[in-house]
């Protein structure tokens, strides 16, 4: 369930607060007088750190531009290989190229992630960092993943964008690398319209995202922000105040978004389970129950199952009616031939599965009706 469906009056006050106590300041520093000394998003900063127990958190203008400071501050350059997987997110490849880097790509396991024995097979001397990505929900098998860049001590980059709340062994996606990355857009579990998180627990890479981010501010206690020391260029990807006012809101829902999407999808699991294969969750892990994805290979019974899903209000989500934007396979723009045609099987393995978003709006009977629909189909 995305955190636009219960955007309302909090969200609203807390933006108003803006206006009625800090004098309309909508940049991220300096007006200090002006503004009462209230950091909006130096807020929303701490108060993630604390909920996802992640010792740094930096705040960005959108989760891809944290997945390419993220890769700056690991010291990816041209030249070097980045290992990333097929079922995906284009943003993820546009941060690695952005970077001048390469993309590999690895094929998925029945969690529909990072498949760990293709990931083994594509490490060479080239490959600099791993971003396993936890799509729709669901983690990848970190416990794998994280042994084999242990032995290769190559970093890893977790890509949470899509799984902000889920977990592994009671500790939260994106806190299990090296450094990990949430997305706060639109569509996702809590949203601030446009933004991101970078959150490591390694100081090193935490200032240099801080720095990164903000046009190489060291931000010197020492000196006003004018005068401020530099080390590094930057660049500016910082969030704004109303951006970081609607996340304080935000945020404190998000438990109660992972207990509403948990009721939705069980009824779904329930039902469907008794028929179709659903996605493969590993051991320990408690996802986000945001999306649930099923395989249907039958292609007459994929149509009806899809129409219904319209007629009802709910369609999928990212497969099919956007799996050339989340899939490695139409990307030949932006990915070697040879990369592609190594992931073919991954390709018809997703291509079988429906997504189903879930809706706060829509209650636990009409995602009964719907599994009654798919079972009895």
């Amino acid at each position: 369930m995305p955190g636009n469906e219960i955007i309302g009056k909090d969200e609203f006050n807390e933006l108003k607060k803006i206006f009625t106590i800090s004098g309309g300041v909508l940049f991220a520093h300096a007006f200090d007088k002006r503004r009462k000394r209230i950091f909006r998003i130096r807020i929303f900063e701490k108060t993630l750190s604390k909920f996802f127990s992640s010792k740094y958190v930096q705040c960005v203008s959108s989760g891809t531009a944290a997945i390419k400071i993220a890769l700056k501050s690991l010291g990816i350059k041209p030249g070097d290989e980045v290992i990333t997987q097929g079922f995906n997110f284009i943003a993820t490849i546009e941060a690695i190229l952005d970077v001048g880097a390469t993309p590999i790509i690895t094929n998925i396991d029945d969690t529909l992630n990072m498949c760990p024995v293709d990931l083994k097979k594509k490490i060479t001397s080239k490959t600099k960092a791993v971003i396993p990505v936890h799509m729709l929900g669901f983690a990848a098998n970190m416990d794998k993943i994280i042994s084999i860049c242990k032995k290769k001590k190559i970093p890893i980059l977790e890509d949470n964008c899509e799984s902000v709340g889920a977990k592994l062994k009671n500790k939260f996606l994106g806190t299990l690398g090296d450094i990990g990355v949430f997305s706060f857009d639109f569509g996702k579990n809590i949203t601030t319209g446009e933004g991101g998180a970078i959150l490591t627990n390694k100081k090193k890479l935490f200032k240099y995202c801080r720095e990164y981010h903000d046009h190489g501010h060291e931000l010197n206690p020492k000196l006003p922000r004018g005068l401020d020391t530099v080390k590094i260029f930057g660049f500016n990807y910082r969030m704004t105040e109303m951006q970081g006012a609607i996340g304080i809101a935000q945020i404190k829902k998000l438990n109660l978004i992972l207990k509403e999407n948990k009721y939705r999808y069980r009824a779904l699991e329930n039902l469907v389970s008794k028929k179709f294969k659903i996605r493969e969750k590993i051991k320990f892990n408690e996802p986000s129950y945001d999306t649930f994805m099923f395989k249907v290979e039958n292609s007459q019974n994929r149509k009806k199952i899809i129409n219904y899903l319209k007629k009802n209000g709910v369609g999928t989500k990212n497969v099919p009616d956007a799996i050339k934007w989340h899939f490695a396979t139409y990307w030949k723009h932006a990915v070697r031939k040879s990369q592609i045609k190594s992931i073919k099987r991954s390709h018809k393995k997703i291509k079988n599965y429906i997504a189903i978003p879930i809706l706060l709006k829509k209650n636990v009977a009409i995602y009964k009706k719907i599994g009654n629909f798919i079972k009895n189909i």
